[in-house]
């Protein structure tokens, strides 16, 4: 059953990186069924759950047990699959929290070095410097509120 949590991935790292944002667990099921992301969250809540006999469809019943919500994943009138986001912990709720908090931490395990943090993030280092700039994040870590980015303690 590990397989079903953790299969290849069709997302992009950005993608991931978001999904790996949100408070809540996040599991992603394909038009057939079939899980095809689940975020770290998600892992750690069906950890305890999951008997080797389970199957990815024997999860949704699960997952609404536990307060999950399934929510279709369309482009369009093309249906791509479902995802079922599972309640969790305090965090960021809003996307634009979440991309920026995945953002910052990518930034930080990177040392702050653009070109490495795009293209782990699989994004161009434009695209990069524009959300560091609309998020209001600088290299010397403040923001332009006179904050420091998270992890970083100012020096006296």
């Amino acid at each position: 059953m590990p397989d079903a949590l953790n299969p290849p991935s069709v997302f992009s790292p950005l993608a991931k990186a978001l999904l790996d944002g949100f408070s809540e667990g996040v599991v992603v099921f394909d038009p057939q069924g079939k899980v095809v992301y689940a975020n770290s969250q998600a892992r750690e809540a069906l950890a305890s759950l999951l008997e080797p006999s389970d199957d990815a469809q024997s999860l949704m019943p699960r997952l609404a047990a536990m307060g999950g919500r399934l929510r279709p994943i369309r482009v369009g009138s093309l249906e791509l699959g479902e995802a079922m986001f599972i309640p969790g912990l305090e965090g960021p709720t809003t996307l634009a929290d979440r991309e920026r908090d995945a953002i910052v931490r990518s930034l930080d395990s990177h040392g702050w070095k653009l070109a490495e943090t795009a293209k782990h993030l699989g994004i161009s280092r434009t695209t990069l410097w524009r959300r560091l700039k609309a998020y209001g994040l600088h290299r010397d870590g403040r923001s332009r509120w006179g904050g420091t980015k998270p992890g970083v303690e100012q020096s006296a």
